[in-house]
């Protein structure tokens, strides 16, 4: 399964697929990648205010940039990810890295679950929305 279905079968990216549809994004994460992503779960998307939610799957642009600063380039696993201090996303800009008390951080958001394959790269579960600058 690539990285929209697998995220569909797990049942804790509603939010996310939902974004990812509204973005026109659906081919691309579908495509020979490989890609990593950084996955916000629905408890993520929870945080963010409703209207600020809303405006942005209202603007499929903003919604586009906001979703590719979720992905990196390649399929980067979690021991590769830890030695990192930033990466390059597919947006443009860079997220920052770092590992505080033996938990990882990307920007401010934590991973929770590391390394989950799909056949066109890798999902690392995050616990809320990173947004570019």
């Amino acid at each position: 399964m690539d990285i929209v279905d697998t995220a569909i079968d797990n049942g804790s990216f509603t939010t996310l697929v939902t974004a990812i549809q509204a973005a026109g994004l659906v081919e691309t994460l579908k495509g020979e990648g490989p890609f990593t992503v950084f996955a916000p779960t629905d408890a993520a998307f929870a945080k963010v205010p409703a209207d600020t939610l809303s405006a942005l799957l209202a603007d499929k642009a903003a919604l586009a940039g906001v979703l590719t600063y979720h992905v990196v380039a390649g399929a980067v696993m979690s021991g590769d990810v830890v030695k990192l201090e930033s990466a390059a996303t597919v947006n443009g800009q860079s997220v920052a890295i770092k590992v505080v008390d033996g938990k990882v951080f990307v920007d401010d958001a934590e991973v929770t679950t590391v390394d989950v394959t799909a056949s066109n790269g890798v999902i690392h579960v995050i616990d809320s929305v990173i947004l570019p600058k």
